[in-house]
């Protein structure tokens, strides 16, 4: 079993990781290489997300045979199983072992019998990689069949630090959007040097940070851009950095609109240079700042938040572990505190001074 020595500095280094600007293979790669110390393993498939369908995007993989894939394939989309996908992906906590989800009898799931066993593999630990409510990747660890079985601990780690390595993925994909999308709405970027000088920036990069200039106007960054990259320094210096100390901030436009900005470290590059990227905030970002104005309970705010991520009353009844009757309840006394009286007035109330803005300044072309 690893030291608490080994398991913080393991932790460390991942979400160092997730924050250094590495494109998704290279991330995945550097999280698989300092995961293992900690949590080794004999087989691994670490593959991206497409996070509205949940489709697998690209694989890593590391210790399965090619010839295996429809097999897996087969069985997450045309059996019945246990531990499936799309069931952490609903779960409260997005991560377990078959040996844990069969109390101890694998041999009840077919994917265990017919594909891990004929392979020379046992215990299989998967993890939804997820954050604020939407999932961007999923990671399967096997260990050989005569190995130990995955533990309560080594599933606590994985759970610690999956909303960190599904925000490095969001983020790598961020980068990669933002260095060439056009629309008026995608993710900019801006490059910093080592003294926050401003090296370059792409035209959507520009236009955001004029919107998040500060008051009086001045010729420097604006602050939140700043305080961004000081947690970025702080979570690369601190031999323990808290979980909550990820180098992002949500922040609102001189226009009213809402943004999402992540600072990264572009060691990946050739150079320690900082990349900024900006992108409009999605709906799962706004709702924990807007929905407290409304002297939401907790419990009713985590319904809410769930409704406007667009989960239905089953989906909701089960990540809370209440009756669908209780889900209900909760949502009659949301709909009382904002003023509405349905799930599409709801997200219409929340969400309208964010859209507005867009609606405003939108051009609209006839053909």
């Amino acid at each position: 079993m690893p030291s608490e020595h080994a398991w913080a500095s393991a932790r460390h280094n991942i979400l160092r990781a997730c924050h250094a600007g590495l494109d998704s293979v290279a991330l995945r790669a550097e999280v698989m290489r300092r995961l293992r110390p900690v949590l080794p393993v004999d087989a691994f498939w670490f593959a991206t997300a497409d996070p509205t369908t949940l489709l697998f995007t690209g694989s890593l993989i590391d210790g399965i045979p090619e010839k295996v894939t429809p097999l897996f394939v087969a069985n997450e989309f045309a059996q019945s199983d246990v531990n499936k996908w799309t069931q952490l992906a609903n779960s409260v906590r997005p991560v377990n072992s078959l040996y844990l989800a069969t109390q101890g009898r694998p041999d009840q799931s077919t994917r265990y019998r017919d594909i891990c066993l004929p392979l020379g593999l046992g215990d299989e630990l998967r993890a939804v990689l997820r954050t604020d409510g939407t999932s961007w990747g999923f990671m399967c660890l096997h260990r050989e069949r005569n190995g130990a079985n995955f533990t309560l601990a080594e599933a606590a780690f994985l759970a610690e630090v999956s909303p960190h390595l599904a925000a490095g993925l969001r983020a790598a994909l961020l980068l990669e959007r933002a260095e060439t999308a056009r629309e008026p709405d995608s993710p900019g970027l801006a490059i910093l040097a080592d003294d926050l000088s401003l090296l370059g920036a792409t035209p959507a990069g520009e236009r955001w940070l004029s919107e998040l200039a500060d008051y009086p106007l001045r010729q420097e960054l604006p602050q939140v851009v700043y305080a961004a990259v000081a947690r970025l320094t702080a979570l690369e210096c601190s031999p323990a950095p808290e979980p909550g100390l990820a180098p992002r901030a949500r922040v609102r436009t001189r226009g009213g609109q809402w943004l999402v900005l992540h600072a990264s470290r572009l060691t990946g590059r050739g150079a320690a240079e900082i990349a900024v990227i900006m992108e409009p905030a999605p709906p799962g970002e706004l709702a924990p700042l807007l929905l407290p104005a409304y002297g939401l309970t907790r419990r009713e705010d985590e319904v809410a938040q769930m409704v406007l991520n667009g989960t239905a009353t089953a989906g909701i009844a089960a990540k809370m572990r209440i009756s669908e009757y209780t889900v209900q309840q909760h949502l009659k006394s949301v709909f009382a505190k904002i003023g509405v009286g349905s799930r599409r007035e709801l997200v219409a109330r929340v969400f309208a001074e964010q859209y507005k803005p867009r609606m405003r300044n939108a051009v609209f072309r006839r053909d």
